[in-house]
């Protein structure tokens, strides 16, 4: 029931601010990390692996977003497409699906739309090899019992 938070986050260097009262038109491509305080509207995505979208209670994106993890606590109309890990503070509103993997969500977080988890694909597992002089042994044990 207690647990302690050590939890591994995601840890990332904001190399790009969107400040509040900064309006974008048009799609934004980023790298690193991403925090957005101001409003996009357009498309945005995360050009490399790790990449983190952190944003606060007055940010917001009219758009798809995509992205491999996300910190929100702002709103976003549109589909937020989260590849590794999501966090949703109590503040967050989401108008449109929620594509996620891990998901960690606050009381009062507010989502109008699907929730869709994307697990991973189930793994083949796989046997011994077969090989003929086993399959003869088998055949010769079978016959020696009948």
């Amino acid at each position: 029931m207690f647990r302690s938070d050590k939890r591994e986050r995601v840890m990332t260097t904001i190399s790009t601010l969107i400040a509040a009262g900064t309006k974008i038109q048009g799609d934004v491509g980023f790298e690193g990390g991403l925090h957005l305080e101001g409003r996009i509207e357009g498309t945005v995505t995360a050009q490399t692996p790790g990449a983190v979208l952190t944003q606060s209670e007055k940010g917001s994106v009219k758009g798809r977003v995509r992205v491999f993890n996300a910190v929100i606590n702002g709103g976003i109309e549109g589909d937020l497409h989260v590849s590794e890990r999501l966090e949703l503070g109590a503040t967050a509103r989401i108008v449109g699906n929620v594509y996620y993997k891990v998901l960690e969500m606050a009381a009062g977080a507010q989502i109008n739309g699907a929730m869709i988890h994307d697990a991973e694909s189930p793994r083949q597992l796989t046997g011994p090899a077969e090989t003929d002089a086993g399959d003869e042994t088998l055949a010769a044990s079978a016959r020696a019992s009948a």
